[in-house]
């Protein structure tokens, strides 16, 4: 698959199943209606998991500019690549919102609360506060990419080998499982704050997908606040990247 088209797909797959276990939370009369923070947050750290286990072998499954833009500072990846990934992710974003909506259209109709039908598409901070909001995007998407950065494969060293030149092991599809853990824990542990965005795609893609669908009793798209889950993400991934030339 070519690496672009595979951004796009991997990173419509994650909003697909990312925004939909917010929507099947909040939206009125599912199945998993009520289901709270921790369905939310796992289900999350699942949809990383699938969209890096499908398109991981094309791309890399960055599925996210902050990372691609903290790979890129941290000479872990190409520049000349950056502005190509970055479009198609936001692309994916758009298409996993829109296939959202499609999904859960007949519960958009029947949920009242306009907040709740936003949220399965972008965050909102509890708080509104543009300086805490922006830290909390910041310490979390350093975490995320500080940990991608660190992240090493597993290697064993033949009887007989030599030492200096050990085998990689690769782990298969069990290799996408770590950055689902990683965006699990961070949901559980920072995500309070601000719904944890940590992904400028995953944000702004399905917020215009908001702004333009024709969901019945929505409430403006919060473009207010848009710029947040933007820039703080990419000034958290360049501060992890930072560290981690200091660390080689």
């Amino acid at each position: 698959m070519n690496p672009f088209l595979a951004e796009l797909v991997g990173t419509a797959i994650l909003v697909l199943l990312g925004n939909g276990v917010v929507a099947n939370v909040v939206l009125s009369n599912t199945k998993g209606h009520g289901g709270g923070w921790i369905v939310i947050t796992a289900g999350w750290g699942f949809a990383v998991f699938v969209a890096v286990l499908c398109v991981g072998q094309f791309s890399g499954a960055h599925i996210n500019p902050a990372v691609s833009v903290g790979l890129a500072v941290a000479g872990e990846f190409d520049w000349a690549l950056v502005p190509g990934y970055v479009a198609a992710q936001l692309a994916g974003g758009f298409l996993g919102g829109v296939l959202v909506y499609l999904f859960y259209r007949p519960h958009y109709a029947l949920t009242d609360d306009g907040n709740a039908k936003l949220a399965t598409f972008c965050t909102a901070p509890q708080i509104r506060e543009g300086t805490s909001n922006t830290f909390s995007e910041v310490v979390g998407t350093f975490v995320l990419v500080y940990a991608v950065l660190l992240s090493v494969e597993p290697t064993f060293q033949l009887p007989g080998g030599d030492v200096a030149d050990p085998v990689q092991v690769g782990l298969g599809s069990i290799g996408a499982l770590p950055v689902g853990l990683i965006v699990f824990a961070i949901g559980l542990s920072l995500g309070g704050t601000t719904g944890y965005a940590i992904n400028p795609a995953r944000d702004l893609g399905p917020r215009l997908a908001h702004a333009v669908l024709p969901i019945p009793g929505k409430r403006d798209s919060d473009w207010s606040y848009a710029a947040i889950p933007v820039v703080g993400p990419l000034v958290g991934a360049s501060a992890a990247a930072g560290l981690f030339l200091l660390q080689s």
